[in-house]
């Protein structure tokens, strides 16, 4: 109960008093401040029956449950309930009572005006004199905000109540913002100022808040803050900011994803929901990069069992302990995609509806010597053995994960997924379960991927290692991935090879000099080191083979690859190989990729 706390006492004893001032000031501005010894005696005795009826109001309405130290415009628009539904009570109460003497209207008016004024604006006044001795704008490291738009403006509300930061400034090249106030703060000028007045305010520190705008100008602005010497942070991303609130751990170092940024993905939330929620599905490969991204995306559409398949321990139960925190029913399977037995067992037993088939070896110079049979028959064997099983328990779609390595390959993990694409192809029916393929590029972050390789090296203080200066690759983040891969499997019928949308190739050295300068070094500072191409890479990756076309979708994003399509007879003599040799060596491995994949040029 309220009356416990003593700071409720107070409050309420507050408000007591400023309904006897509000009423007794309503009189006095009514008679000009000298009230005739009539109406004094009248306002005396009316006191006995308005704030006792004020006080019960103030009451019933919660105005005692908040604190004043987090006032704010719900707690103002209590007030104006409750002293309006006082002016309606009070001439009503005096009606029913039979009050002799009629109280002056300009008084029942005036009254609730003051007492507002009286309630919220001591209010207002006490969060303001908290917050100035709490936090201080005195204190904490002076901090310029570049962007001045809605997530800036949060943001500087948001570090008043800051110890660590002090804003000082705004900068923003929208001129009808120049000069203007946000919170207090002025927006001094354009972005490309920052240098000159971050020296003049001796400012070591920025955070980009521009959530919205495009890859390109947070790429600028980092750029800037670069060659100012300055470090650069971030706010969350336009996606975590619907909320329109902030927490100041919310605030980051620029990441790399930061400028290679790209434009959320539009999904079919309907459509997903139908495919996924309540449904059994399952991930092969779920303790990986894109299979446990996968799984995290198909937990946001409530399946009704998410059955993780994976053939590392480590891995699975890394997966199995982050959803058991969140409560979602899983079934966690250790087992090899090649083993028919195990897969038949694991598919028999829980019956799933959708696979996504992450499963693979996908490292190019670590599958291209001493490993290359193995990948074939992980990546080729492997997807038809879990395809085939699908098929024989009525599992609607199988999604298969490709690469855009499958494109005219120069490795032998590229030419294995080409054929897995292949045999899925070649497994489609016309009724039964549909197969559906993905082909995309490189994910930041992902395991094996140079992003992670390029920090351990800055760590150590160089070199950073780049095999070519003029090699390019695709990029995307893994969530973006992830969801494009899952609103393919919605849209595909089946057969089709889904080419995502990568955007603009990146050079790889352009990466590197982009996470020295995150990393908070200058250009020059990490020596970047060029040690040649490595087995079966190229220097630029295709998304379609030369004889393929594509065809729109109505997704902005996927496109639809038309390529050949093999005969069962060819699948036959395909698994034949597969199967004749339980070791092979690498050259006759890819001398035989070659009668396979056409495409397939040995590098």
């Amino acid at each position: 109960m309220p009356l416990r706390n003593p700071r409720s006492l107070l409050a309420i004893s507050h408000d007591i008093a400023a309904a006897l001032i509000a009423w007794y000031a309503a009189y006095s501005l009514r008679f000009n401040l000298d009230i005739p010894d009539f109406y004094l005696r009248q306002l005396i005795d009316s006191l006995a029956m308005v704030v006792p009826l004020q006080t019960a109001i103030f009451w019933s309405f919660g105005l005692y449950r908040g604190i004043w130290k987090y006032a704010s415009i719900p707690d103002l628009k209590k007030i104006i309930y409750a002293v309006g539904t006082g002016m309606v009570a009070i001439p009503a109460l005096m009606v029913m009572l039979h009050y002799p003497v009629g109280i002056p209207r300009s008084v029942l008016i005036l009254y609730p005006i003051l007492l507002v004024l009286f309630m919220g604006g001591s209010r207002i006044v006490y969060r303001t004199w908290k917050e100035k001795r709490l936090y201080g704008f005195s204190e904490g490291k002076p901090v310029l905000v570049l962007g001045a738009g809605d997530a800036a403006a949060n943001l500087v509300k948001s570090l008043e109540r800051s110890r660590e930061w002090r804003v000082i400034g705004l900068l923003d090249d929208d001129q009808k913002k120049q000069g203007r106030m946000i919170h207090g703060v002025r927006v001094m000028g354009p972005i490309g100022d920052l240098p000159g007045i971050a020296k003049n305010l001796s400012v070591e520190n920025v955070i980009i808040a521009m959530p919205n705008v495009s890859h390109g100008e947070r790429r600028k602005a980092l750029e800037t803050c670069t060659k100012a010497g300055i470090k650069a942070m971030t706010v969350p991303s336009f996606e975590d900011l619907i909320g329109g609130r902030f927490t100041i751990s919310q605030i980051r170092n620029v990441e790399l994803d930061d400028l290679l940024g790209r434009d959320s993905v539009e999904l079919d939330t309907g459509g997903l929901s139908g495919l996924l929620s309540g449904k059994t599905v399952m991930v092969t490969g779920a303790g990986g990069s894109i299979g446990s991204e996968l799984c995290r995306q198909i937990a946001k559409f409530g399946p009704g069992k998410l059955v993780l398949f994976d053939l590392s321990e480590y891995s699975l139960y890394s997966i199995e302990q982050e959803f058991l925190e969140k409560g979602i029913p899983i079934a966690c399977d250790i087992g090899d995609v090649k083993n028919e037995a195990r897969v038949r067992q694991v598919l028999e037993h829980h019956r799933p509806e959708v696979i996504f088939h992450a499963a693979a070896y996908k490292h190019v110079p670590l599958m291209e010597n001493e490993n290359a049979w193995e990948a074939v028959r992980n990546n080729v064997l492997g997807t038809y053995t879990v395809a085939r099983i699908a098929m024989e328990f009525g599992v609607k779609k199988f999604v298969l994960v490709s690469t855009d390595k499958a494109v005219n390959p120069t490795n032998v993990m590229g030419a294995s997924k080409r054929l897995a694409e292949l045999v899925c192809q070649t497994l489609q029916k016309e009724k039964g379960t549909r197969f559906i393929m993905v082909r995309f590029g490189n994910v930041l972050g992902s395991t094996g991927s140079v992003i992670p390789k390029f920090k351990a090296q800055i760590e150590k203080g160089g070199p950073i290692t780049v095999t070519h200066p003029e090699i390019t690759r695709y990029f995307m983040s893994i969530p973006e991935a992830s969801q494009l891969v899952l609103q393919a499997g919605l849209m595909g019928r089946g057969g089709e090879i889904f080419v995502l949308d990568m955007g603009e190739p990146v050079k790889i050295v352009d990466l590197a000099r982009d996470l020295i300068r995150l990393s908070g070094f200058v250009e020059g500072e990490i020596e970047i080191a060029y040690t040649g191409l490595r087995p079966g890479e190229k220097l630029y990756e295709e998304l379609l083979a030369d004889d393929e076309q594509t065809l729109p979708t109505h997704h902005p994003k996927l496109r639809i690859a038309k390529a050949r399509v093999e005969r069962e007879s060819w699948l036959a003599d395909l698994l034949k190989w597969l199967n004749e040799s339980e070791v092979m060596d690498d050259e006759a491995v890819r001398q035989a990729l070659v009668r396979w994949v056409p495409e397939y040029r040995r590098r």
